[in-house]
């Protein structure tokens, strides 16, 4: 990982942004567990959750968790769905100077979600959770998706000659100034996931690695799909990756 030579501003507001599609059960759970987490730790946040096109009561069940929870702010995505729509959407929405990556289905654990924000208040520019070193773990992961998820970051580890092994995760936390750096982003669906870190390194934005938990969801069903992803993860890999040795640092944090 890359190191910090100077000090960055003290961060005022962490927007969480969580895109769902067909999660009214998952999602009470989710926000109130997100909510009491950042009360309690004292970090001033908004909730950003962005409806990508649900058909169930995913939007219904905002409206009433909005009642209770002061810091949700619930939008809707009414173009094109996708995961990375709806994430581009939720960011193009936050008012946070810094920001964190969460999913509905409550696979992330809001305690790490706290340590990412003090993580970068104490200098860095992105912090990266991992599943897959000391620390880490995993609970209830479907075989055939671990192995493939491991052969997957195994690639771009060793493509990118990086040492994050947890490339494809999207629980990952980011200053806003970073996130404007890594723009435009051309990901419309999981491979967001890949595009925001890869990018967020090639261009020199510091970053740290922590360890995370991950757990499989209890409601609802997974909305990524291996078989229509490898493609779409191959291109936006091979765009960054010829960015990283082509582009002589033309798009370099300065």
């Amino acid at each position: 990982m890359t190191t910090f030579t100077s000090p960055l501003p003290t961060l005022t507001l962490y927007s969480i942004v969580i895109p769902a599609h067909n999660e009214e059960e998952s999602l009470p759970h989710t926000v109130r567990d997100i909510y009491q987490a950042m009360v309690q730790a004292g970090v001033p946040h908004e909730i950003v959750i962005v409806d990508d096109g649900s058909r169930d009561r995913t939007w219904g069940v905002l409206q009433e968790l909005k009642t209770a929870i002061p810091t949700l702010a619930p939008v809707q995505n009414k173009g094109l769905n996708g995961y990375g729509r709806a994430v581009i959407y939720g960011l193009n929405q936050i008012k946070g100077d810094a920001c964190v990556i969460m999913m509905a289905d409550a696979s992330d654990d809001p305690a790490q979600a706290v340590r990412y924000w003090q993580e970068l208040n104490s200098g860095w520019d992105c912090v990266f959770g991992s599943r897959f070193i000391k620390g880490g773990e995993v609970i209830d992961y479907p075989r055939v998706k671990l192995f493939v998820n491991r052969l997957a970051n195994f690639l771009v580890r060793i493509g990118f000659n990086i040492p994050l092994n947890d490339t494809t995760n999207a629980f990952k936390a980011y200053r806003r100034t970073a996130i404007d750096g890594c723009r435009p982003f051309l990901a419309s669906h999981f491979n967001l996931t890949v595009e925001l870190p890869l990018k967020a390194i090639v261009r020199g934005y510091s970053w740290k690695v922590v360890p995370i938990s991950w757990r499989n969801r209890k409601h609802g069903v997974a909305k990524l799909k291996i078989s229509e992803m490898g493609s779409r993860y191959f291109f936006i890999c091979a765009y960054v990756w010829l960015e990283k040795y082509f582009s002589r640092g033309d798009y370099k944090k300065r």
